[in-house]
């Protein structure tokens, strides 16, 4: 089964995929996690990502397309993804399905976390204490937002009208959360 979870930065994408990976034993497919382990192992790459980064930016897609087609290739890992934070995109979206159908593969659940703004911000301004991370100040937040608001928010619409697409209100306890997408799943 191949799940997208998408929704704004600090919705709860990556929280819920580590619950459907254990749940599922599936993979989670984590662009966030990825870009942060190019940039901790101080790749080449990774030096491109932190620029991107810190100004509020998304990382642009030939990167990040690079670093998904390898996972969603990989036989392994066969129709037991969960993608997080992948696609941002209507470009990456339209990747997706091409590469998946390449593979024999499709999406089964698309998972919308629908988040207001002020939520959002007090999520990761706990999360950067908690978490640590440098991508979680304020003023990063903000253009991160907006930026998901202007680039991603026409994935929504891209998705929004098939039938295995589905709302959750994101602004639930983490446990409610996985309650309904389990549930959905039947799992």
């Amino acid at each position: 089964m191949n799940i997208v979870l998408f929704g704004p930065p600090g919705a709860g994408k990556g929280t819920q995929a580590k619950n459907l990976e254990k749940k599922l034993k599936n993979f989670q497919v984590s662009t966030g996690e990825m870009l942060r382990y190019e940039i901790q192992k101080n790749t080449e790459i990774g030096k491109k990502i932190i620029n991107y980064m810190n100004d509020g930016k998304f990382v642009d897609d030939e990167i990040v397309n690079k670093l998904i087609q390898k996972v969603i290739f990989d036989p392994s890992k066969k129709n037991r993804l969960i993608f997080d934070g992948y696609p941002r995109t209507i470009k990456q979206a339209k990747n997706l399905d091409l590469w998946l159908a390449d593979t024999n593969q499709k999406i089964d659940f698309i998972f919308f976390l629908n988040v207001n703004k002020e939520t959002l911000i007090k999520r990761i301004e706990k999360r950067k204490i908690v978490e640590k991370r440098s991508d979680d100040d304020l003023s990063t937040i903000l253009k991160r937002y907006d930026t998901y608001m202007v680039t991603t928010r026409p994935v929504l619409d891209y998705y929004s009208n098939k039938s295995n697409f589905k709302e959750i209100d994101g602004s639930l306890e983490i446990a409610e959360i996985a309650s309904k997408i389990s549930n959905i799943l039947k799992v």
